[in-house]
């Protein structure tokens, strides 16, 4: 490590080896100066910390600069293949005008007769409330008895709220993520239509009320699938650290808060503990509770941990691993998603090379330096990511020959992402019952999203008591990364 053009860990080894060599140094200074040097390296690993060399994010990155991206021969603008969004006409307008000739302005002397129109579309929006008034017809017999006409099930007061109001309401809520206030404001601006912030929070609990069972389906279809991403991230609730569990795949999303991050929480989230599939992590130890099942882990985070032991500790053996590690990807997706047994065992075998020459660079503690201590001698960062390279090799290749298994475990963090955008926003959620409202709704959205169906369907849906497509077939059971 260096700081303007200081090699600080030579500086360090030049004071120690000083320190040795002086004996006029008094205990107490000895000690204070120790401690010194073993904060030191802490420190300037800290500082030399990014989102490269870590799981840092890049908004946490000290003087952050926006790097250029290369040029590419590639023309500007959209590329041949891509599918684009633009407006296309419509065979249904809402609205017709027809523009006429003002016959004036034509040239006199000539007889014209009528050919049909040219048209074009023009895309617009119409911004405004609609008031349903029911009326019940009264009847009233010979004798002064009078009967009223029932009115529909759904309406039960004088002046109520709408399914597609609730909904929309919902969707601004839960998935743009827009604080109360702001759709309050928004209702009120655009729509003339009186919305307090009571009223937001009972619509989204009647949402959560109605997505119970989605809550059902999505833990029996998740827990039956081949593979699927776990994560979990911290959160805070009342002030309190809490921890948001996810699991998922692309298909299906499932969000749940707990007061616990190990598998006292997972157990009780009722899915990896009848999961017998593929489960994709980081390595969070509590996952490996589950040993009914086969375990992935993310490369993303293996290489990350490889940039800092290569920039910051100097292992050559971990730029080679980090380099091998890009190579196996690629070749995974030149073949389409899986090598043949023959490729792998190529593959496997330049991994085990890698880690012996590992060895040599970065050898295990010396145990004739124990000196009484007693269990495991600490290892360096650089060795304990080693040691778990080699002994998780299986779960760490497993994307060589598994087509269902990715490279990293990016799909658990993609669908965790949100909830972290919702933490900046709001800072907190007030209370657990508003964040399992929250964590129940987003994950129905979240899997509707995945199924092709838009959020704003599936919250009227939602509202409206119908239940969408896709949770009445078994589709998304069989759909795997």
């Amino acid at each position: 490590m260096k700081i303007s053009d200081i090699d600080i860990d030579a500086t360090l080894e030049n004071i120690k080896q000083l320190l040795k060599e002086d004996k006029a140094v008094s205990p107490s200074l000895r000690a204070a100066i120790n401690l010194l040097l073993l904060i030191i390296p802490i420190l300037m690993g800290r500082v030399n910390t990014n989102s490269r060399n870590s799981s840092k994010p890049p908004s946490q990155d000290p003087n952050r600069v926006k790097k250029s991206r290369a040029k590419s021969e590639r023309k500007a603008g959209g590329q041949q293949g891509r599918i684009g969004k633009t407006l296309t006409p419509v065979a249904d307008p809402d609205e017709i005008k027809v523009v006429k000739i003002e016959h004036h302005t034509l040239p006199k002397g000539h007889t014209y007769t009528f050919k049909g129109y040219e048209s074009r579309q023009v895309f617009d929006i119409d911004i405004r409330r609609l008031v349903t008034e029911y009326r019940a017809e009264i009847v009233e017999n010979e004798q002064g008895t009078r009967f009223t006409a029932p009115f529909p099930q759904n309406v039960r007061s004088s002046v109520q709220y709408g399914p597609v109001l609730k909904a929309h309401a919902v969707y601004l809520s839960l998935y743009q993520l827009l604080p109360y206030e702001r759709v309050r404001e928004y209702f009120e601006d655009q729509l003339c239509i009186p919305l307090s912030v009571g009223s937001l929070f009972n619509f989204n609990q009647e949402a959560f009320e109605q997505a119970e069972p989605f809550e059902a389906w999505v833990k029996q279809r998740l827990s039956q699938s081949h593979c699927i991403h776990a994560d979990e991230t911290g959160i805070n609730i009342a002030g309190k650290r809490h921890w948001l569990h996810c699991a998922s795949n692309a298909s299906l999303t499932w969000l749940a808060p707990h007061t616990k991050r190990g598998h006292e929480a997972m157990d009780e989230i009722a899915i990896l503990a009848s999961f017998k599939g593929i489960l994709c992590h980081d390595h969070w130890k509590p996952y490996y509770h589950y040993t009914q099942c086969r375990h992935a882990l993310c490369n993303a985070h293996h290489l990350r941990e490889l940039t800092r032991a290569w920039e910051q500790d100097k292992q050559v053996w971990a730029q080679r691993m980090h380099l091998l590690l890009c190579k196996m990807n690629e070749a995974v997706k030149h073949s389409g998603g899986s090598l043949t047994p023959e490729q792998a065992l190529g593959w496997r075998e330049a991994y085990r090379d890698c880690l012996k020459q590992a060895d040599i660079e970065c050898p295990p503690p010396d145990e004739t330096q124990r000196e009484g201590k007693r269990g495991r001698l600490k290892r360096s960062s650089a060795r304990n990511l080693l040691e778990r390279l080699r002994n998780f090799e299986d779960d760490a290749l497993r994307f060589l020959e598994d087509p269902s298994v990715p490279f990293t475990n990016n799909q658990g963090e993609r669908d965790i992402r949100m909830l972290k955008v919702q933490q900046k926003i709001s800072g907190c959620f007030r209370s657990m019952d508003g964040a399992h409202i929250f964590c129940r709704v987003r994950s129905y959205l979240s899997t509707a999203r995945k199924q092709g169906v838009s959020g704003s369907q599936a919250m009227a849906s939602l509202f409206k008591g119908e239940p969408l497509a896709f949770m009445t077939d078994d589709i998304a059971l069989h759909q795997v990364d």
